[in-house]
């Protein structure tokens, strides 16, 4: 009896350290990352992703197909949060918590923000779409490995990538 009793109890310490191991989202190949910014407007801005590295691949064609929409990021969906209704590219967005997706393309990237928000970054359904704005990427002035969005003071969120740039703005 007291070895079924210590043997369970061994793998009970084998089996919750595995699983701390897996929650450890830190040593993913694309970390988790996080930007808030309370904006001009009053207005809290978040986004909370998973950066994908470009690791020698053409943004357009092997990562972030043109064409197709993309969960722009990895992992779990990103998640765009504001706590109070704002205006994205001149077209409201109630407050709330969005998944954040993306068309990209050579001359134009479709932002696309989804009701469901706590989900699998593939997991995409356009019925839950809740806002799509069209903006136009530009060459960024320095190359970007790992993903990664800012969000100025004025509003602007930014989402810099390989040699991308991607910007629309919040008010």
């Amino acid at each position: 009896m007291k070895k079924i009793l210590i043997l369970t109890l061994i793998a009970g310490l084998f089996t919750g350290i595995n699983a701390s191991a897996q929650q450890d989202k830190s040593k993913r190949p694309s970390p988790p990352a996080k930007v808030s910014e309370t904006i001009a407007s009053g207005a809290t801005v978040s986004i909370d992703y998973s950066q994908p590295s470009v690791n020698g691949r053409t943004i357009g064609k092997e990562i972030a197909p043109y064409g197709e929409v993309w969960r722009t990021g990895a992992n779990e969906a990103t998640v765009f949060e504001t706590n109070k209704d704002v205006k994205i590219e001149g077209k409201t967005l109630a407050a709330g918590k969005y998944s954040l997706y993306s068309v990209p393309g050579a001359d134009k990237w479709t932002i696309i923000f989804n009701k469901t928000w706590k989900q699998w970054g593939t997991d995409y359904n356009k019925a839950d779409d809740a806002l799509r704005v069209d903006v136009k990427p530009s060459k960024a002035t320095a190359n970007t490995e790992k993903m990664t969005f800012n969000i100025a003071k004025n509003g602007k969120v930014s989402l810099m990538w390989g040699d991308t740039a991607v910007g629309f703005q919040v008010k």
